[in-house]
């Protein structure tokens, strides 16, 4: 939250001053100059609770796709002359971050009545602009720019010449001093001639390829952004739902009646397991492309999603990315409809206090591998094998000794998602697969302590059920947390959840595993998902053996903190040329390895490169390949195998 300090007078400034210099030492003695501290006031309006009269009219033409540019007008209502001060959206929801691309906005001019009006940023404020509103006028009109990214360098590309995201937030500003849910929006967009669009909000009316948006607030406004393409194809997958498709080529479109029917599938189940579902509609935005920049938002009606062109005619070959849309669905209960009170925020001025996100992300993130495996987007083995990467891999952040997990959800303000260095070491957004594998526990807890009575689905419908069609927020706490587990079944909630969630650890929490049937175990050999995974990321998966992940082509891409590759000396930007006197390729790595394994003294040799330096070093480790994998436990089936089981396969 951002708090008013209040300004000295000069004349009192002075009396402080001569203050000052009636005690202690005279500046003279003191030898150096010392200023002192300027005590700076906050002049941007607080947002409050109070309407906003009048409505909003935007209007952005995005028909420059070749150099990606959005030109905007907006018709701003003005309460009075005087200073108005303008936002642009800074904290964006679903980033947990101040994500705002303002550095983005050029052009911008302000006239009121045909008069040009000067404006000033703030200088404490850089997102908040100032504008001197003459007397008598009473909107006020602004014109600007949004030069989205041309080139990944410059952020996430947004515009290709086959299709757009385009993202309200972007390119809006919004007046200081509101609940953005009580400022009316209307908006107009003119797309590239025969381009279609979707989005929650509805279209009004539609003149050529101009349509005008129905009218809703500006909390919604931002929250149903719009996926517009020149190849676009729609499945109705229920009454409510529809998955709306953008692609590079029209025959990334071609789907079969089984692949849409997993997504029907999906809407089902998701339904099933909360209840209720929190939306009067809800549109899944899936783009398929190589060129615009991936993406996986949540938002309450809809989501932004990103994928490689062969996620319908490469769906033999793997999984791929198939969790994103049941990850992102789940958020329109966790996340948009129950969402922790320091997420929730009334304008996109106010800071996000994050430390929640291992509900918020951690829950979705398992209740989402849930409806992969439920809804057929993944099977039951694929869902297997990605639970055992994601505990072995999770194992390996040694930096859980010194960062408790629930420091890592401050990571997307104090990291930005940037590369690092040493991730298994400084830890990372671990609030996801972590916070997954401790709600696994949850739920092995409340059904040996219920006699497999009850499970975690019955908290599921608990806390995130509600009202039927409620797109609203309910707000919750810890407290909230750990009190509704208790009402499902009586346990120490908070002595779990402070162990698990608040305290460092040595190794990651595979007690839900165990629990639920499964333990974690190593082999030589990989499991389809590793395969997968290394033929996507074109490279070799060594990280359970010699501690590193390498590319096809030599290059280092991670080494793990403390494992035989990193007490070699080896780190991510190194290049492998030779292994053992031989040219580098990853199966000669993968052999000599092997080798290593069976001659059991002789270390592993490489020949490395960085810049125009060559230097060997050598790897002590005899253990061989190794890749996790999940193994049986016990006759029958255990609570995985019945959390993992579709509950419903036949049309409601």
């Amino acid at each position: 939250m951002r708090f008013k300090t209040i300004s000295l007078t000069k004349s009192a400034s002075l009396l402080v001053v001569s203050a000052l210099a009636l005690t202690g030492p005279t500046l003279a003695q003191k030898g150096n100059s010392e200023p002192i501290e300027e005590q700076i006031v906050d002049i941007v309006p607080v947002a409050q609770d109070k309407a906003y009269r009048g409505v909003m009219r935007l209007n952005i033409d995005a028909r420059d796709i070749d150099r990606a540019i959005f030109r905007v007008e907006q018709d701003i209502p003005v309460p009075r002359s005087g200073r108005f001060t303008l936002l642009y959206p800074e904290w964006l929801p679903g980033n947990h971050a101040p994500r705002g691309q303002i550095e983005k906005l050029v052009g911008l001019t302000f006239t009121g009545d045909g008069e040009t009006l000067k404006w000033t940023r703030d200088s404490l404020d850089v997102y908040a602009l100032h504008i001197d509103v003459p007397r008598g006028v009473k909107t006020i009109k602004a014109k600007f720019q949004f030069t989205s990214a041309t080139d990944r360098r410059q952020g996430r590309v947004v515009v290709t010449p086959n299709m757009m995201n385009l993202r309200w937030h972007a390119m809006s500003l919004y007046p200081a001093g509101y609940y953005a849910r009580n400022i009316d929006v209307s908006a107009t967009v003119t797309w590239p001639e025969g381009w279609q669009d979707a989005s929650a909000m509805r279209a009004r009316s539609k003149q050529g390829d101009t349509v005008t948006y129905e009218t809703v607030d500006y909390d919604t406004l931002v929250d149903s952004p719009v996926f517009a393409g020149r190849y676009f194809k729609r499945w109705q997958l229920s009454d409510k739902v529809a998955l709306n498709v953008v692609a590079d080529a029209a025959e990334d479109l071609e789907a079969s009646e089984e692949q849409i029917e997993y997504h029907r599938r999906l809407v089902r189940e998701a339904r099933a397991l909360f209840g209720v579902e929190h939306y009067d509609r809800y549109d899944f935005l899936l783009a398929l492309t190589e060129e615009m920049g991936g993406i996986g938002l949540e938002h309450h009606r809809s989501s932004e999603n990103g994928v490689n062109r062969g996620y319908f005619t490469e769906w033999k070959s793997g999984a791929g990315r198939r969790g994103l849309l049941p990850h992102e669905v789940v958020h329109s209960w966790n996340g948009k409809y129950r969402r922790s009170e320091g997420i929730w925020a009334p304008d996109f001025r106010t800071e996000s206090r994050d430390d929640m996100l291992w509900v918020y992300e951690g829950q979705t993130q398992f209740w989402g591998y849930i409806l992969s495996a439920r809804s057929g987007l993944f099977s039951k083995q694929q869902t297997l094998d990605a639970l055992a990467n994601v505990a072995a891999s999770l194992d390996q952040r040694v930096g859980r000794t010194w960062r408790p997990l629930a420091d890592t959800t401050h990571d997307p303000i104090i990291a930005a998602r940037r590369p690092k260095p040493w991730t298994s070491w400084q830890r990372s957004e671990d609030y996801y697969n972590e916070g997954m594998l401790i709600w696994l526990e949850a739920d092995g807890i409340i059904r040996r302590e219920s006699g497999n009575s009850k499970s975690l689905e019955d908290f599921a419908k608990l806390f995130f059920g509600g009202r039927e069609g409620d797109w609203g927020v309910v707000t919750y706490d810890y407290d909230d947390v750990v009190a509704n587990l208790q009402k499902i079944q009586s346990y120490d909630w908070d002595g779990f959840l402070q162990e698990r969630v608040y305290s460092t650890t040595k190794e990651a929490p595979k007690n839900g595993l165990e629990m639920g049937g499964y333990r974690l175990v190593y082999s030589d050999k990989p499991t389809d998902f590793i395969k997968n995974r290394e033929k996507g990321n074109g490279g070799a998966d060594l990280t359970y053996s010699i501690g590193m992940f390498v590319s096809r082509s030599g290059s280092i891409n991670a080494v793990i903190w403390d494992s035989p590759a990193f007490k070699a000396g080896l780190t991510n930007g190194h290049e492998i040329m030779a292994v053992n006197g031989k040219n580098f390729s990853t199966g000669t790595l993968k052999e000599a390895i092997t080798e290593a394994a069976i001659a059991g003294s002789e270390p592993l040799t490489l020949l490395i490169k960085k810049g125009d330096r060559f230097k060997t070093v050598s790897i002590d480790y005899s253990g061989g390949l190794r890749y996790p994998r999940l193994e049986k436990t016990g006759e029958g089936e255990g609570s995985l195998d019945l959390l993992l089981a579709p509950k419903t396969l036949t049309t409601q």
